[in-house]
C-alpha cells in the first residue's frame, strides 16, 4: 500500500526525493522541536558573545571595542547615576506616543484606501511623492516650525513611518478574499459593517505585523531626532559618551536598543496571536 505522504509524487517530510532521511535541521519549512530550536538559540547567543570576547582582545588603537565586562560596568555606572532612567523615560515617551499616532493613522488610512478604489485614486499620487522623501532632511525644516522641544522629535517619528504603515496596510487590506465581502452583502450585512467586521477583522493580524516592522524605522527617526536636538534621551547619551571616547557606555546603550526592540517585537507577536489566533503560522 502506498504511503500517504508520498501519494500524488508528493515527497515524505522525513525523506528526500531519493529516499534518503533527511536531518531535522536541513528540511524545508518543516517545524523544529522544541529542543532543537533552544539549543540553536543558545549557540547563536554563544557565537555572537564568543566573536565579542574576541573582537574586545585583538582591538587596539582607534578601533575599540569593550569587553562585556567593562559594557556591563558602564551600565551600572548610568543606572547609578540615575541619568539612563530618565534618558529611557525620555526616548520611550517619544516612541510610544510618535509610533502610536503613526500606527493609528496607518490603520484608517490603510482601510480607508484598501477598501475603497475612491480613496486610493485620490490619495495615491501624493503618498507616493512623500514616502520618497526622506524624513530625516525635515529635521531642520521642523526644528525651524516647531523649535527644539519635544513636538519635534515626535513629528519627526510620525513622518519618518506613517507613509510606510499606510501604503503596507493597504497592501493588508486588498488582501480580504472577494468571497467573504461577497457573502457578507448576501447576508444582509451593510457596507460599514463589512468594513468594520470583514475587512479590518481579516487585516488585523497583518496590520500587527506591518507595525512590527516599521517600529525599527520609528526607532531609525527617534536617534535622528536626539542627535540633533536634545538634553536627554538614550541617542543623546550616546553622542554624549562618544565626545569622551566612552565606548563602553556606547556600547551598554546600543544593547539596550536591542533588547527594548526585541520586547517589543515579542509583545507585538503575542499581540498578534492573542487577538487573531486563527492566523497563527
Amino acid at each position: 500500500m502506498q504511503n500517504p505522504s508520498t501519494q500524488d509524487g508528493g515527497i515524505s517530510p522525513t525523506r528526500g526525493t531519493r529516499g534518503r532521511r533527511q536531518h531535522p535541521l536541513t528540511r524545508i519549512r518543516s517545524p523544529l522541536a522544541a529542543s532543537w530550536r533552544i539549543s540553536l538559540g543558545a549557540l547563536g547567543v554563544a557565537t555572537v558573545f564568543g566573536l565579542w570576547l574576541l573582537a574586545s582582545a585583538g582591538a587596539g588603537g582607534d578601533f575599540l571595542v569593550p569587553t562585556p565586562a567593562a559594557t556591563w560596568t558602564a551600565f551600572l555606572n548610568l543606572w547609578t547615576d540615575g541619568v539612563f532612567v530618565r534618558d529611557l523615560g525620555a526616548s520611550l515617551y517619544r516612541i510610544s506616543l510618535g509610533y502610536s499616532i503613526s500606527v493609528l493613522l496607518g490603520v484608517v488610512g490603510g482601510l480607508a484606501i484598501g477598501t475603497f478604489s475612491a480613496v486610493e485614486a485620490f490619495f495615491e499620487p501624493q503618498f507616493g511623492f512623500l514616502r520618497y522623501i526622506p524624513a530625516s532632511a525635515l529635521t531642520p525644516v521642523l526644528l525651524l516650525w516647531l523649535g527644539i522641544g519635544e513636538s519635534p522629535k515626535i513629528t519627526l517619528i510620525v513622518i519618518g513611518t506613517v507613509f510606510f504603515n499606510i501604503v503596507m496596510m493597504a497592501d493588508i487590506a486588498r488582501l480580504v478574499p472577494r468571497e467573504l465581502l461577497n457573502a457578507s452583502y448576501t447576508l444582509g450585512a451593510s457596507r460599514w459593517a463589512v468594513v468594520r467586521r470583514v475587512v479590518f477583522r481579516h487585516s488585523v493580524p497583518g496590520m500587527i505585523d506591518v507595525a512590527r516592522v516599521n517600529l525599527a524605522a520609528a526607532w531609525l527617526m527617534l536617534v535622528v531626532a536626539e542627535l540633533l536636538a536634545a538634553q536627554e534621551g538614550l541617542a543623546f547619551r550616546i553622542v554624549r559618551a562618544q565626545r569622551f571616547r566612552a565606548v563602553d557606555t556606547m556600547f551598554a546603550l546600543l544593547i539596550v536598543f536591542g533588547v527594548i526592540g526585541l520586547t517589543s517585537d515579542l509583545f507585538l507577536r503575542w499581540l498578534r496571536n492573542a487577538v487573531a489566533p486563527w492566523a497563527k503560522p
